[in-house]
Parts: C-alpha cells; sequence; structure tokens
C-alpha cells in the first residue's frame, strides 16, 4: 500500500494503439495471483469504447471497476477512484489513461496533469516491442511532460508489449533502458492475461550475440 492506508496507484501511459488497456488488466491478474486487492479506474474518458473495454477485462477477472464515463475530466475521477479503493479495501488502483500522440500538447498536459495531482507510487510507460527509434522519441516526450513545468515526477518503468514477436530483434529494449535509464518492468508474451513476465537479461544477452 501507499502511505496512511492509501492505496498503492499505478498509471499507465503510451500512445494510442500499443495496448495499455490489456497490459493493465495483465498487472491486475498478476497483483491477484500475488495476494493483492486491485481496483481498475478508467480515466480513459476520451475514447469511445474504453470504458466498455475495460470493463469487459474487469468482469473476466471479476475485480471492480470505478467509472464516471465520458467526457469527464480524468484526473477527478482518478482521484475519486482512490479514494473509493481507499474505502472499500483494495490496495491496489490500476489507473487506464487516454492514449495520445506524444506531440499533442494539450493531452501530454492534461496527463501531467493527472500524474501530479493523484501523485502515482508507479507510472508506466507502454510501447510496443517492435517500434524501433520511434519509442525512444515516444519515451522522451512522455518523460518531459511529466518534468517540465515544475513538475518532478519522472517515469518508472516500461511495458513492452508483443514481445513475443520480437524473436532475436531485442535491440529496442536494450536502447530504451540504456538511454533512459527508465527500466523494462514487464514483457507482454500474448494475448492471454498470464501472458506477462519480467525480462529476461540471459535472453536479451544470448540474442545479442547469437
Amino acid at each position: 500500500k501507499g502511505g496512511g492506508g492509501r492505496p498503492y496507484v499505478i498509471v499507465m501511459i503510451g500512445i494510442n494503439g500499443v495496448g495499455k488497456s490489456t497490459s493493465l488488466a495483465k498487472i491486475a491478474y498478476y497483483l491477484q495471483r500475488n495476494q493483492c486487492n486491485p481496483l481498475l479506474a478508467a480515466c480513459d474518458t476520451f475514447r469511445s469504447g474504453a470504458v466498455e473495454q475495460l470493463s469487459v477485462h474487469a468482469s473476466c477477472l471479476s475485480i471492480p471497476l470505478y467509472h464516471q464515463g465520458y467526457a469527464k475530466d480524468p484526473s477527478a475521477v482518478a482521484k475519486a477512484a482512490i479514494s473509493k479503493a481507499a474505502e472499500d479495501g483494495n490496495d491496489v488502483v490500476l489507473v487506464d489513461t487516454a492514449g495520445r500522440m506524444q506531440n499533442n500538447v494539450p493531452l501530454m498536459k492534461a496527463l501531467a496533469k493527472l500524474v501530479t495531482e493523484t501523485s502515482p507510487d508507479l507510472v508506466l510507460f507502454v510501447c510496443e516491442a517492435l517500434v524501433g527509434n520511434d519509442g525512444m522519441d515516444q519515451l522522451t516526450m512522455f518523460q518531459k511532460a511529466l518534468t517540465s513545468g515544475g513538475h518532478a515526477r519522472p517515469i518508472d518503468g516500461i511495458v513492452l508489449t508483443k514481445f513475443d514477436t520480437v524473436s532475436d530483434k531485442v535491440g529496442a529494449a536494450l536502447t530504451l533502458t540504456h538511454l533512459t535509464g527508465v527500466p523494462i518492468a514487464f514483457c507482454g508474451t500474448g494475448q492471454k492475461y498470464n501472458h506477462l513476465k519480467p525480462l529476461s537479461v540471459p535472453f536479451v544477452v544470448q540474442n545479442l550475440f547469437s
């Protein structure tokens, strides 16, 4: 848990279509398997169908979902979800956010506002393992958005999706971590909830030198 009985708060961020919601559900499953009691917070109040998508995951996993529908302030929804989790005894809140391109200034400012106002314990950046050099640009711009304007909340970790499709092409994983210092927290390796694992350093090293 966070301090003072506050739930541990994880915010998932990234561009459109990289698998944030699915990755969030996989992490929720992982937490369940490790005796945690998570709550999902639907803070993508922008994309049509986002709340329904997360609702399906919540139903499949038998995990409570907090939402206020669409066209709401994501920061307010996230804060309300954290309060609800504290009331109901959920020890982790997983915050789903709207996908946004790294050069969309208004949406990046809104994301920085959410992160600043909710003070999450963990901020995870989700990107595809096949992204190549653009992944570096994405991560740098998101990092800049979260640490500019007086904010001091860097990204804590990376979730690489579609890691099962890269075969021996592990350079993106190495480059992202080496150039930014942000560690890879998890790798997505398929479509099922249990298809999530920590990065295997021996696997990466072996493929780099094979």
